[in-house]
């Protein structure tokens, strides 16, 4: 009975769908269409979006006394290719809801793909409330056709920061329509319009209670997927939304008016806040208990949180705005951005210091402070004054030494808590030198071989990073590891006799030493002999071909490499490639060659100035790299005397 049942539902199911269907086959036109915006767009894109509508709407919760946003966007997409397979998706979270979320067939008629939700999570980790919705819809022919409509409800405005205008397929039509009502003061702030014909206008609703804006844009190309680029918000048109203040019942109510309505609504959230320092009152002791300076007890609990927190989560958008109480994240051993501040804001203010919590936005956000919108930060840390100077306390940064910042957030506004007033102040920034990374190369040549010793020397970022590594290695697999990166991965590259310096310590250079010996480095015909004399060949994959932004490093790179090689004492130089070098604001590269007596040094510094080589200098960028790859492919000869 079981089985016929089965049976009768699958049929019911497939004569649904098979219904369904009728009409949404695609026709000529239709084929016509995609052939055409296939050859419009990127020769990447299988789907396109002939037509975006977005339509926003305010009102008031008159319960809790919120701006709700009502959020509707409509898709209609085509195939350009033979077959495609896609997942449209929307994120919300605790303070967001999917009202509705369908997928229509060309003829108007339900499509049944599945809708799933999950947590989002990143590596495995879930970002607290944040959730994602998303359908998995399958194109069987080109030019085929669907429509996606999802309605969102946003529960207060001030989660309610940005309109984009790009998505992950390129759109011919964009339509986005904001009907503001008169009893709210809301700004839309136009963000990287430059360079697109955005038409904007502004009228009047029908019963003149509302203004209604509408911005339309034509031929939109997808987002970049291009790797190592600046946040969205330095690159796509946008609308920052800046709600201000509403007014119902004839009273006013301020939202986000200025940076001080930012603050004093964060702050509010950290007053909420009911510490307990019990349960880590002994282990602050203990910590600071032998030390002589202040300096000692706070690196010691700043230490002493990277090294036993599990950061978890990297907040990014709306949701989590309160940090978790600072004896559960202790108990837990683990806790985000937040959590993580706000416990050692209190182990140091158990300490007794004057210990705060700070907001700022890392270096993907293009906003600062001025702007007061929820979306001008998206991490917290923690500062400490003493002695009337301010330091900084990234915790989430492991092995990062007191003192010195990620680049990330160097050169940011910083919004530090002051009671009920705030303070605005800029974390340092740190030069190229800071981040020197020194690699040493002394070779002897035996027959077809390269013996000889080498080591490199990690200093800021480079240290900090190399440290992570390493003690995020499994025991049994760490000495093996460790030698496979030093010899790039190479079989013919052997090292031996590793010895690492100061790994237990993060604020001295990370030094390391080993033996090597690279097989099949030496090449003899008659008298002459041939060396290939480089295994690093740094930025040799860096040639920006088809590249279109801005290249980002994750910090200023300042690389010095040093290889001597001792020439036998019966052979001369016949050939060795010449010196290169190139300059500019971002970035100075030299290569050179120097021979003294019997000893080649091959010497390369590569200084990456401001973490960034601008698509403006591709050009210049690319003909060295052309060189450099030449040079990387040459060989040093010799000859017998």
């Amino acid at each position: 009975m079981k089985k016929i049942l089965s049976l009768l539902l699958l049929v019911s199911f497939f004569v649904q769908t098979t219904n369904a269907q009728r009409g949404a086959e695609p026709n000529a036109e239709d084929v016509s269409k995609a052939a055409a915006l296939k050859e419009k767009f990127d020769k990447d894109d299988n789907v396109a979006i002939i037509k975006s509508t977005e339509t926003i709407n305010f009102s008031i919760n008159k319960k809790e006394n919120k701006v709700v946003v009502k959020r509707k966007v409509e898709d209609n997409l085509i195939n350009l290719d033979d077959r495609a397979d896609i997942q449209k998706y929307y994120f919300y979270d605790g303070q967001s809801k999917i009202k509705k979320f369908v997928v229509l067939y060309k003829n108007k008629k339900k499509a049944p793909f599945r809708i799933e939700d999950k947590a989002y999570t990143s590596h495995g980790l879930f970002h607290n409330d944040s959730r994602v919705k998303f359908i998995t819809i399958d194109f069987p022919l080109k030019g085929y056709k669907y429509t996606s409509l999802m309605i969102e409800e946003i529960e207060d405005v001030k989660y309610f920061t940005s309109v984009f205008f790009n998505d992950e397929y390129p759109i011919e039509n964009k339509n986005i329509s904001i009907e503001i009502p008169n009893w709210l003061d809301l700004e839309l702030k136009e963000i990287n319009f430059n360079g697109y014909d955005i038409k904007h206008t502004v009228k009047p609703s029908s019963d003149n209670n509302s203004k209604i804006h509408t911005y339309i844009l034509k031929d939109i190309p997808a987002i970049h997927k291009e790797k190592n680029i600046q946040g969205r918000t330095y690159i796509y048109p946008h609308i920052l939304i800046l709600p201000k203040s509403f007014t119902y019942n004839s009273k006013k109510q301020i939202l986000f008016n200025e940076t001080k309505d930012l603050y004093n609504w964060y702050h509010s959230l950290v007053k909420e806040l009911k510490n307990d320092n019990n349960p880590f009152k002994s282990l602050v002791a203990d910590l600071i208990k032998d030390t002589k300076t202040d300096e000692e007890k706070i690196k010691n609990i700043y230490y002493w949180v990277q090294d036993n927190i599990r950061y978890i989560a990297f907040e990014d958008g709306i949701a989590g705005f309160k940090p978790d109480e600072a004896s559960n994240v202790f108990t837990k051993k683990y806790g985000d951005c937040k959590g993580m501040a706000n416990l050692t804001k209190q182990m140091l203010k158990e300490a007794n210091f004057d210990a705060r919590l700070v907001w700022i936005g890392t270096k993907r956000i293009a906003y600062d402070y001025s702007t007061p919108n929820l979306s001008v930060d998206n991490h917290m840390i923690c500062a400490v004054v003493n002695n009337g100077k301010t330091t900084f306390l990234d915790a989430t940064e492991k092995y990062n030494p007191f003192g010195e910042y990620a680049y990330r957030i160097q050169g940011k506004e910083a919004l530090i808590e002051n009671n009920n007033d705030f303070i605005l102040k800029k974390v340092p920034s740190s030069n190229v030198d800071f981040n020197k990374l020194e690699i040493n190369y002394n070779f002897e040549i035996k027959g077809e071989e390269l013996i000889g010793s080498a080591s490199k020397i990690y200093n800021g970022e480079g240290r900090s990073e190399m440290i992570y590594h390493i003690n995020n290695l499994k025991n049994d697999k760490k000495e093996k590891s460790i030698k496979r990166f030093l010899s790039n991965y190479n079989s013919n590259i052997i090292v031996s006799d590793t010895d690492i310096y100061d790994l237990s310590n993060r604020e001295a250079e990370l030094k390391i030493k080993y033996n090597i010996n690279i097989k099949n480095a030496i090449s003899s015909f008659d008298n002459e002999m041939y060396i290939n004399f480089d295994f690093d060949k740094e930025f040799s994959t860096m040639y920006f071909k088809d590249r279109k932004l801005d290249y980002i490093f994750s910090y200023k790179k300042n690389i010095i490499s040093t290889t001597n090689i001792k020439i036998p004492n019966d052979y001369k130089i016949l050939e060795i490639p010449k010196n290169i070098s190139i300059n500019s604001d971002n970035y100075d590269l030299k290569v050179s060659f120097n021979v003294k007596d019997n000893l080649i040094t091959y010497k390369k510094e590569f200084k990456i100035n401001n973490a960034i080589i601008k698509s403006s200098e591709f050009n210049s960028w690319n003909e060295f790299i052309e060189k450099l790859i030449k040079l990387y492919n040459q060989q040093i000869v010799l000859i017998k005397k």
